[in-house]
């Protein structure tokens, strides 16, 4: 099941949350957005679901109109909030039945348990939800969007406050789930993108500014420039290095250790070639490969995350 949103602006008074949005997300694909504080994306997942409107633009749910079908389409869409609110005075199975009964589920009983095991919710589905570490209220938040079978499943930062150890378990959870249904998700931690998602959309300011996978996205600043890391056994004079073709800029790190900067080339066979004519001893020589998190900061610019 597809998510299409073509054109879409929404304003808050007279902020753009979002600025002539366009983006389509295909069916079976897991994609993360990817943006600054106050940068839409919760907009975006609301819209999506039907709970805010656009000022402008249309947005469509395998082929459906949003807004003329917003019912019909509601029941295909799993949706966690952010701060994922629960009844935290009922238990754990008697708030996932509750749930189950406004979706008017048939067999609600065995719904729920199936859930509760999909989930991994089984030694705590008898105490109430006020007894549960985030890591199990998240699981039981998730549990709710699942519990429908929706076709499209929308997750805003699922990880949020999670130790370490929660935040593997509840990444592998959203990964066994994910086989047969379209998932959206939000998150600022770049490895749980990497690790989780077929793309990466990155909005900065209301707008789309880039939109590819994580491996794509990280290889676009590699293609820029590339930094290495070269220790001599000798002493070397920084002038003497700028002497390699294609090098663009070099600063000391250490005794006898250099950054060096280049453009596109390899520039390491260049590298050895000045160690071997000058009689120098390299140590070591590695090239610093971009990260995502270096190209997200690149591509949105630092100041904007404050």
């Amino acid at each position: 099941m597809s998510v299409k949103l073509d054109l879409v602006t929404k304003l808050y008074g007279t902020q753009k949350a979002l600025d002539q949005v366009s983006v389509k997300v295909n069916s079976g694909e897991i994609v993360g957005l990817l943006g600054p504080n106050g940068a839409g994306k919760s907009t975006i997942m609301k819209i999506i679901t039907g709970y805010l409107q656009p000022d402008e633009g249309s947005v469509e749910v395998n082929g459906l109109a949003v807004k003329e079908n917003s019912l019909a389409i509601r029941k295909q869409i799993g949706y966690l909030p952010e701060n994922n609110p629960l009844y935290s005075d009922l238990y754990v199975s008697e708030y996932l039945e509750y749930v189950a009964g406004l979706y008017a589920i048939q067999g609600i009983r065995s719904k729920v348990k199936d859930m509760i095991h999909l989930t991994g919710l089984e030694r705590e589905q008898h105490k109430k939800i006020n007894e549960l570490s985030k890591g199990y209220r998240q699981r039981i938040g998730i549990a709710q969007a699942l519990i429908h079978d929706p076709a499209v499943l929308i997750l805003d930062e699922p990880t949020s406050g999670l130790d370490p150890t929660q935040i593997v378990e509840i990444r592998q959870l959203i990964r066994n789930i994910s086989v047969n249904k379209t998932v959206i998700l939000s998150t600022h931690i770049m490895q749980e993108v990497e690790a989780l998602c077929d793309r990466i959309i990155i909005i900065n300011q209301g707008k789309i500014v880039a939109s590819d996978s994580p491996a794509n996205i990280k290889a676009f600043g590699n293609n820029e420039t590339k930094l290495y890391i070269v220790e001599f056994l000798e002493p070397v004079k920084d002038k003497l290095l700028l002497k390699i073709p294609g090098v663009l800029e070099v600063k000391s790190a250490a005794d006898n250790s250099f950054v060096i900067k280049g453009g596109t080339d390899d520039l390491r066979p260049y590298i050895f070639k000045f160690a071997v004519e000058q009689k120098l001893t390299i140590l070591t020589l590695s090239r610093q490969e971009s990260s995502l998190e270096k190209e997200f900061m690149r591509i949105t610019g630092a100041s904007n995350n404050n």
